[in-house]
């Protein structure tokens, strides 16, 4: 699968970087040509003039030419080499550089040539335990896996510190094995296939000011957006108000409140595949809207506010079989899985997500979930808890598995 491939390596500062000496020399033993580029702190520990042997081809490590005053071929190398590969390995990715490609600085050649290559990006993070468990890093690997970048799970072990936990070098083998099944399109599974998933919460005005509204922040539904356009579908997100950035490859419709989700899903649902509803979508809405935002009295008198139930999106999706496959997502405070399994067969559903707030889990605004998947035979899988992105990597699975 690498003969003939091009293979564009990131390396930056870290203990790990001579490891990706291994790595250059197996790559070009398959057949693959190779290029590499480094952080200025990755030659405090391996020197350009290895990678360049190793590779036989010239390493860049910095984004300007040793001496402005004498050379001017400097061009768009960024570009150039960004246009180059087949895909761009980043190993190891230190926490810095982590960061960087996070906020899209592009101070160095390696965090440079990632905003302008728009070839599949594999990061390798390696890093001693404490930093790679740390809350900032953990957050920042998973907005990269939001937005398409690959990330491939450390190994666990003893590192040079003399601390053991994860963030080691993988094995070189086991990078090999990735990098070949994204060039072979492995993680494409869902190529052809026409996903709607629905994301956030949804708004019922009260007036021009006020609404009724949940606590959802969209992250569990773009987190499955994200991931299924990665696996090659061609995904439609349907979104209530959140302050999310679209995902890439996605298209995103954006509404306030039920009706404009029922409409908007509805019209849609009977050219999908799959329809994910991962939103929280209202059940009560103000029979009707002041036009002006209602005041105080001096009285301190409190206005009646009469609801009425919204349409029932999964139910008239369900009732007519729209999709071919319909996924549902339940939100339960008590008797969770009595209530998604009545909500499973209620809705006509192929399986159902449960989140619980029991146990002092954490759903709302978090980057993790801790979910049970309920299908309609009644099997019950419960899943430890993981980033969204990968609680929606495991729903995608099922659903692969109903297509």
């Amino acid at each position: 699968m690498l003969k003939g491939k091009k293979i564009l390596l990131g390396v930056t500062g870290g203990i790990a970087a001579y490891k990706s000496c291994y790595l250059v020399r197996e790559f070009v033993k398959s057949g693959a040509s190779v290029k590499v580029v480094m952080t200025p702190s990755a030659t405090k520990f391996v020197t350009p003039l290895t990678y360049s042997t190793l590779s036989k081809n010239p390493v860049a490590a910095d984004i300007w030419s040793s001496d402005q005053s004498t050379q001017s071929d400097i061009g768009t190398r960024h570009i150039d080499t960004a246009n180059w590969p087949d895909v761009y390995l980043v190993a190891p990715a230190s926490a810095h550089t982590i960061s960087k490609l996070t906020h899209g600085s592009a101070d160095t050649l390696v965090s440079l040539i990632a905003l302008a290559t728009r070839v599949p990006i594999v990061l390798v993070p390696t890093m001693d335990a404490d930093m790679y468990l740390n809350e900032v890093t953990k957050s920042n690997l998973t907005k990269l896996q939001e937005r398409g970048y690959h990330v491939l799970q450390p190994d666990v072990g003893e590192h040079a510190s003399g601390l053991s936990g994860p963030g080691r070098f993988p094995e070189i083998e086991s990078i090999l094995s990735r990098v070949e099944q994204i060039l072979s399109g492995a993680h494409r599974d869902l190529t052809r296939k026409k996903i709607l998933v629905t994301a956030g919460p949804t708004y019922e005005a009260i007036d021009p000011v006020r609404f009724i509204g949940n606590r959802s922040s969209g992250k569990m539904g773009f987190a499955v957006a994200s991931a299924a356009a990665q696996r090659g579908a061609a995904v439609t997100l349907v979104a209530g108000p959140v302050q999310l950035e679209t995902p890439r490859n996605v298209e995103r419709i954006d509404v306030e409140s039920t009706q404009e989700m029922y409409n908007a899903v509805v019209s849609r649902a009977k050219r999908k595949d799959a329809v994910i509803m991962a939103a929280a979508v209202s059940d009560f809405t103000p029979s009707s809207a002041a036009k002006q935002k209602m005041k105080k009295t001096e009285t301190g008198s409190v206005p009646d506010l009469k609801l009425k139930t919204t349409p029932d999106i999964l139910s008239a999706i369900g009732k007519k079989r729209m999709s071919r496959v319909l996924i549902g997502f339940a939100l339960e405070t008590e008797d969770g899985l009595q209530n998604a399994k009545a909500k499973l067969n209620e809705k006509h559903l192929d399986f159902i997500v449960l989140n619980s707030l029991q146990k002092g889990r954490t759903v709302f605004g978090s980057e993790k979930n801790t979910v049970t998947i309920i299908d309609k035979q009644g099997k019950i899988e419960e899943l430890p808890e993981l980033s969204k992105f990968d609680v929606a990597n495991r729903i995608l699975d099922k659903m692969r598995d109903l297509l």
